[in-house]
């Protein structure tokens, strides 16, 4: 059956959620179900992590949720776009048959959340320093989806290293029985990483955004040419970016890919990421890549 011709149930409540995924999943034992979950605001990218749990599994179920937990008390979380029926529309062209559309009150039925997951090392470096709460509200609210919608499987995109990592963690350490698949970051034609803030980027800015992945690529190329120092890399990130009048450096890091520890050498023993973070005009936006892969 093609993706598009898929029909689309849309379910906003815990018991018609978990109804739904039982339909999905059928008499069947064998049949998976996958799950990706999202803010909406569904671009190309969203659609590809679609597509790879359609992949992966039997049937896709999508949540749409902004959660308000992960946004710091300086980030305007009433200005995060709300485009509900294109998201739909994107959702089940790329594959899914079950949507998931709970309210604040369904998902924090407290008014707000009582409990928060925590993931000590990773919670609290690189986006977790600038954002001190956000990876609390990550994992709070995912590991509640998990729980809600009781998944085989779910896709998370390589875009968010720092988050997929976080939750392969916590699913880790807290035995919950779902698989974790990471999709590679899917970009624009000239490198830009998709992602829904860029539709804040002026003509000017969207230009000068493709300094993040051309920093990145320049660390690859500097590593596939036998550079092993990872300050000298560091540098390579640092001043690519800087040489960008748009941009302004929040962070520029080489880690270990599997614990975000610092590296000071990359080498085969572990696999090594570069992480990158800045503003463009008044837009923040992420990206990283793999240096030895």
């Amino acid at each position: 059956m093609a993706a598009g011709s898929i029909d689309l149930e849309v379910v906003q409540t815990v018991e018609g959620i978990r109804e739904a995924v039982a339909r999905a999943r059928g008499s069947s034992a064998g049949l998976r179900v996958g799950f990706v979950p999202t803010m909406g605001a569904l671009h190309a990218g969203h659609a590809r992590l679609i597509e790879r749990c359609r992949e992966v599994a039997d049937r896709v179920v999508v949540s749409i949720f902004v959660n308000p937990t992960q946004f710091g008390p300086t980030e305007d979380l009433a200005k995060y776009p709300r485009t509900l029926d294109r998201d739909l529309e994107v959702a089940q062209r790329a594959g899914a048959s079950v949507v998931f559309t709970p309210t604040d009150e369904i998902i924090y039925p407290r008014g707000k959340a009582a409990t928060f997951v925590e993931v000590p090392g990773i919670s609290h470096v690189l986006e977790g320093a600038v954002r001190p709460t956000h990876f609390r509200g990550v994992a709070t609210v995912v590991l509640a989806l998990f729980e809600i919608v009781r998944p085989d499987l779910a896709v998370f995109g390589q875009k968010d290293f720092q988050q997929q990592l976080l939750i392969r963690r916590m699913v880790g350490d807290l035995h919950v029985p779902v698989e974790i698949v990471t999709e590679p970051t899917v970009r624009e034609a000239d490198g830009l990483a998709m992602s829904s803030r860029n539709r804040y980027l002026s003509p000017e800015e969207r230009a000068a955004a493709t300094v993040l992945h051309r920093a990145l690529e320049a660390a690859r190329a500097a590593v596939r040419g036998g550079e092993r120092e990872a300050g000298r890399v560091r540098q390579i990130l640092d001043r690519t970016i800087s040489l960008e009048r748009l941009a302004s450096l929040d962070y520029a890091e080489v880690a270990d890919a599997d614990s975000l520890e610092p590296l000071v050498s990359i080498d085969a023993s572990r696999r090594a990421v570069a992480l990158v973070a800045a503003r463009v005009g008044t837009t923040r936006l992420i990206d990283n890549a793999l240096l030895a892969e």
